[in-house]
């Protein structure tokens, strides 16, 4: 079996009762079946407390008041600290590792829903690092497994990632430059061309394809008004998606009032000193889109593949972007409440909340790709104007 994973993914250090989010509230714990075999048998006292704090139907551990009912007083596991570690689920031993499967393959990553993984994945200053070791596990057999897409895709993501990361070429406009590719990879696999793909494969990144992307973004400009009703109307897509935790509701609600309450030239104002401030057009400019950087090259390294599964190019790339275009929405939000104060632990905790919202969610994954392929203001065009308005800004 081969593996990949991100240069950083070894150096993740459970904090346990230290972590300012614990991992153990909030949301259902799944046990797997493996493990809930070996609970059932489980003797003496302990065996017995664990068995009555399972929900059997579910296949989940109970939560009592939101909180797993092993987690106890001081934040800490009473099931690792009383059984031991060999004794935990997949969920607990693995969490924030995630791995990706296909057909020979496996991929790592750490889940931005952690505030520790956050920090290593946002904090990483240089450009990430993939690598690639085999073991002696034996590759698993897919039915019906689309080799020659998945190989075309890990093609494209392999180009898109070095786009991502040259450093040379402004971010929104790289963010832009992968979103185009996308389009057009969704509509040769619409068009039954697959081979088609190589062809835009082999221009895409080099230097005359990318001053070709630049000459034509001045057609995407939007007037304040429009980018401000476009924004309000994507972040409204946070109240169609499944809750999982009930002060998201008021968080989310909270933004949008200070974002968007005070009318369009208010809005406009704010993101433009944003912008001068911390922001895309400001001297921080390097930390800011590496931020950026980063969150695209989490989102496109852990989902662009999986399109294998469901022929939905486009659909992986919109949420990537949409993703990252909201997280910075947020921050703007955040730096506005905090009378233009805004740190790096901020865009980490902005950015672990969408994360647990979203990506901890079969059902949000799958309903926010939805929304993206019906909703006219994320089809590539217009998702394009939102994504290079802050290359347009004047000033």
């Amino acid at each position: 079996m081969k593996y990949t994973i991100p240069h950083y993914f070894e150096d993740f250090k459970c904090v346990a009762a230290e972590c300012e989010d614990t991992c153990c509230a909030g949301w259902a714990i799944m046990i797997d079946e493996d493990t809930l075999a070996k609970y059932k048998n489980m003797e003496g006292a302990f065996g017995n407390r664990l068995r009555n704090s399972i929900d059997w139907e579910n296949g989940s551990f109970c939560q009592y008041e939101k909180r797993c009912a092993f987690l106890n007083e001081d934040n800490l596991c009473d099931l690792h600290l009383e059984a031991g570690e060999h004794m935990l689920c997949n969920t607990c031993r693995d969490y924030p590792r995630h791995m990706e499967e296909f057909e020979g393959v496996r991929e790592g990553s750490l889940s931005l829903s952690c505030i520790e993984a956050a920090k290593l994945i946002l904090g990483c200053k240089q450009p990430v690092q993939f690598f690639s070791f085999e073991d002696d596990v034996e590759d698993e057999d897919y039915e019906d497994f689309d080799y020659l897409l998945y190989t075309k895709l890990a093609d494209a993501r392999e180009k898109m990632l070095k786009v991502l990361q040259n450093r040379e070429i402004d971010i929104m406009m790289r963010i832009g430059m992968v979103l185009e590719l996308a389009q057009k990879m969704q509509d040769a696999l619409d068009d039954g061309e697959i081979f088609r793909m190589d062809d835009l494969l082999e221009s895409f990144g080099q230097m005359e394809a990318t001053l070709e992307f630049e000459k034509g973004i001045a057609k995407y400009r939007m007037g304040a008004n429009e980018y401000c009703a476009t924004m309000r109307k994507m972040f409204r897509v946070f109240s169609k998606l499944e809750v999982l935790k009930e002060e998201w509701t008021e968080y989310v609600k909270k933004a949008e009032f200070t974002l968007y309450a005070d009318g369009q030239n208010n809005y406009e104002s704010n993101r433009r000193a944003f912008h001068k401030s911390i922001g895309l057009k400001s001297s921080q400019y390097e930390n800011w889109s590496n931020y950026l950087e980063q969150l695209m090259v989490y989102f496109v390294f852990t989902y662009f593949c999986g399109a294998v599964y469901d022929d939905n190019i486009l659909g992986k790339m919109q949420t990537a972007v949409v993703s990252t275009i909201l997280i910075q929405e947020l921050s703007i939000a955040r730096w506005m409440v905090q009378e233009e104060m805004f740190s790096f632990h901020d865009v980490v905790d902005i950015a672990h909340k969408v994360s647990r919202e979203i990506e901890h969610s079969d059902v949000n994954l799958i309903r926010l790709e939805k929304i993206c392929e019906k909703m006219p203001m994320f089809a590539t065009e217009e998702l394009m104007k939102v994504v290079l308005s802050v290359i347009l800004l004047e000033g």
